[in-house]
């Protein structure tokens, strides 16, 4: 099983991903997926997303290489947007496939925590005339300490 990655700059529609993707499985028994969409809390506008193409993908795939790792998958679906979004739009699909849910609900938790504190991505918001920097956050990094072994 190779983990499928892409980085894309355009919108895209999470439903039609996740069911091309469970298409594509014979043997599953539980597909568990996550969608991020942005905020629009405090005033924020938009979300401008930047990265090294090629760089982020290989991180990215070695984030999923390390969940095949550590659970038997049979699927793994990591989609990203890059570039300026608005609120409610998707901003990451996460989907991973076992033959019994809980792996997949481990693996799905585990690339989400990863992919907020290690992918290489470089997060800018704005707000009316202001725009900031982001890092990931302190929650962030507990969620991801907690895999550790």
């Amino acid at each position: 099983m190779t983990p499928i990655v892409e980085i894309c700059d355009q919108p895209f529609d999470p439903e039609t991903r996740l069911a091309d993707f469970r298409d594509q499985l014979r043997h599953s028994g539980g597909l568990v997926s996550f969608t991020g969409i942005v905020r629009g809390e405090d005033g924020i506008e938009a979300l401008e997303l930047s990265h090294f193409d090629g760089f982020t993908q290989a991180q990215i795939l070695e984030i999923a290489n390390r969940a095949t790792k550590r659970w038997p998958l049979e699927g793994i679906l990591i989609v990203h947007r890059v570039g300026k979004m608005v609120p409610n739009e998707p901003i990451v699909l996460v989907a991973a496939a076992s033959k019994h849910r809980r792996e997949a609900f481990e693996a799905a938790d585990f690339l989400m925590d990863y992919l907020k504190s290690e992918a290489p991505f470089w997060k800018k918001q704005y707000a009316g005339k202001d725009s900031a920097w982001i890092e990931p956050s302190s929650r962030d990094e507990l969620d991801k300490k907690r895999w550790e072994i």
